[in-house]
């Protein structure tokens, strides 16, 4: 163990911080509540623990230097979680635990957050920190318990339990087709609106139904579905989204199907969990109240039928 760490005071690197976003050291004084001495103090301080030069001064301006430049981005991202951690031992004290998961954003609306209803009031040793994702997931990316991923199931240092298949539907406003679908190949008249969340997914559904149309990777491209959607029920397009995440508009009648088929994805949803984590109680639990959940539903929809 060391006897001895380098590392600066919280308020040297506050002030630090502070000056660097403002690129002043009167204007990182008046929001510190501090003199501008005081601010330019510390800053020197943390400059002689480092023995490198952080900002290049002159009579008029200041200015990051490369390694300050660098500096600034590591010690805004330790300030960041130094107040994360703290809001959430104050907001949750030393008798609960984090439950940390990843989804992506779009499914995390509007499956994962209804799926977890009651879950804070059932469980309330464990506080639920849910974060977003739209890039490829690798576990060595992310501290997590769990994950609701897409995919086929399998994940290095992962084990998952299979949710539900994808299956995609094409949609768009009531108002938005001039007069219903004869065939498929009459999709060509509108527009295609596209999704980074499965760029080839029009060209497989096409692919499906032995129809072969050259405009299948064309129109505006949204980051995910969640956009996607919401363009289709403006008017914009016609969207080949997951049928679970329009059912409510499905429903209501706000989206309708643009065509009657049902395609099966490329994939399916599956909740996933670290192979050295699959006996932790709290794994265990959000395991089962999934699966809880998942009976519940599939219920409901043998009672409507």
């Amino acid at each position: 163990m060391l006897c001895f760490r380098k590392y600066p005071s919280t308020t040297a690197m506050q002030c630090f911080e502070t000056a660097a976003r403002h690129l002043s050291f009167t204007k990182a004084a008046q929001e510190l509540h501090m003199t501008q001495s005081a601010v330019s103090k510390q800053v020197a301080q943390l400059e002689d623990l480092l023995q490198l030069q952080l900002f290049e001064r002159s009579s008029q301006s200041l200015y990051l230097t490369p390694v300050g430049k660098k500096f600034y981005i590591e010690i805004e991202n330790i300030l960041k979680q130094i107040e994360l951690s703290t809001i959430d031992v104050m907001a949750h004290g030393a008798e609960t635990e984090t439950l940390n998961l990843v989804s992506y954003p779009t499914f995390c609306a509007r499956w994962l957050v209804p799926a977890l209803k009651g879950f804070g009031k059932a469980n309330t040793k464990i506080h639920l920190d849910i974060k977003e994702m739209t890039a490829p997931f690798f576990l060595e990316d992310h501290n997590i318990d769990a994950a609701f991923l897409h995919g086929d199931g399998v994940w290095t240092g992962m084990k998952s339990i299979l949710l539900f298949d994808e299956e995609m539907v094409a949609v768009c406003r009531p108002d938005y087709l001039k007069q219903p679908l004869q065939t498929l190949s009459d999709i060509s008249q509108y527009i295609l609106l596209q999704s980074n969340s499965r760029p080839s997914a029009w060209h497989y559904y096409f692919q499906a139904q032995n129809v072969c149309l050259s405009g299948s990777f064309i129109g505006p491209r949204f980051e995910t579905f969640y956009t996607c959607i919401a363009a289709a029920e403006t008017g914009c397009g016609i969207a080949l989204v997951p049928k679970i995440m329009v059912q409510k508009e499905l429903d209501s009648g706000q989206l309708v199907k643009a065509w009657h088929y049902k395609f099966k994805g490329m994939g399916s949803y599956y909740l996933a969990y670290p192979c050295n984590k699959e006996s932790t109680p709290k794994v265990k639990i959000i395991i089962q109240w999934i699966k809880n959940y998942l009976e519940k539903t599939a219920n409901e929809k043998m009672e409507c039928s």
